[in-house]
């Protein structure tokens, strides 16, 4: 069970990866042009973010039946890792883009929110499961 749950939760991932990728061609073809390029970044961070919880209590209601919340907390370091790896790689050697610049991305002294999507990959599966959990359980 615990392994087609994980099996199925990388799978989630990859979903939430190609949105992701949507997410930025989009703000970079349509609301970077709007709003300018901060109005932008927050406004298609809140937008990834959203989609990150609804994917998630999707998940959680197909798959996560019988898991525990720590099954879900795993999860979601599961995401948070393969999604910073993913960004640095991809970021680094296709974008070409220095170091600096990637981890500027994550300065919320700076105003960049982009750690709200790290964070809600981190604790959307952990907390949507107990949750959906708690109100599944029969109580008669």
């Amino acid at each position: 069970m615990v392994k087609k749950l994980f099996l199925y939760a990388i799978g989630v991932w990859f979903i939430l990866l190609i949105v992701a990728i949507l997410n930025g061609a989009f703000r970079e073809e349509f609301i970077r042009p709007r709003l300018g390029e901060y109005p932008g970044h927050i406004f298609s961070t809140i937008i990834l973010v959203a989609i990150i919880w609804i994917v998630v209590y999707l998940f959680i209601r197909t798959a996560g039946r019988g898991a525990s919340t720590i099954d879900f907390l795993l999860i979601g370091v599961l995401w948070l890792v393969l999604t910073v790896i993913f960004e640095f790689c991809f970021g680094h050697y296709v974008e070409g883009q220095s170091w600096d610049i990637l981890l500027a991305n994550y300065n919320v002294l700076n105003g960049r929110i982009w750690v709200l999507v790290l964070l809600s990959e981190l604790i959307a599966p952990p907390l949507l499961g107990f949750v959906i959990g708690s109100s599944s359980v029969n109580t008669t």
